[in-house]
């Protein structure tokens, strides 16, 4: 059977958000326990003729400290990640000019921790902002999903 609806979960980290000066979503932690696989899907609307800054996206990973919550977080390396040939201080996503086109992103996670988290920043001129949404599709889970997520 071609079922692929019954071993992934979808997280929306955020929702589509634009993205601008001073303006960014909050960090936000994704718990990966019960599942042994996991995509960031990273969407952006075309970035506008004037913004000339940067929009990033930086993935960290931590294990459990022992009580079941996140312990102290270091940034992914390459290493971390499908899907990329340089990882720079955990940073999986850049919007760095003007005028880029809309696209879809993804990057595989294959570390070895629990939780990830994901945190948007802006530096520079981006008056006029992009739209940015950020996923985590979740995978291969340990035990068979209910038919409600």
């Amino acid at each position: 059977m071609k079922d692929l609806y019954s071993k992934i979960k979808p997280v929306m980290v955020y929702a589509p958000i634009l993205v601008l000066d001073n303006t960014v979503p909050a960090a936000v932690e994704v718990d990966l326990k019960g599942f042994n696989s996991a995509v960031i899907e990273i969407t952006n609307a075309e970035k506008p003729v004037g913004d000339t800054g940067t929009i990033t996206i930086a993935l960290s990973h931590a294990d459990d400290d022992g009580t079941g919550a996140s312990g102290s977080y270091s940034n992914c390396a390459v290493a971390d990640v499908n899907g990329l040939t340089s990882v720079t201080a955990g940073v999986i996503f850049t919007l760095a000019t003007a005028l880029q086109v809309a696209a879809l992103t993804r990057v595989g996670y294959v570390g070895g921790k629990r939780f990830i988290k994901l945190t948007t920043a802006e530096a520079n001129s981006n008056a006029t902002g992009t739209i940015i949404g950020v996923n985590v599709i979740k995978g291969d889970p340990e035990t068979p999903l209910l038919a409600t997520w």
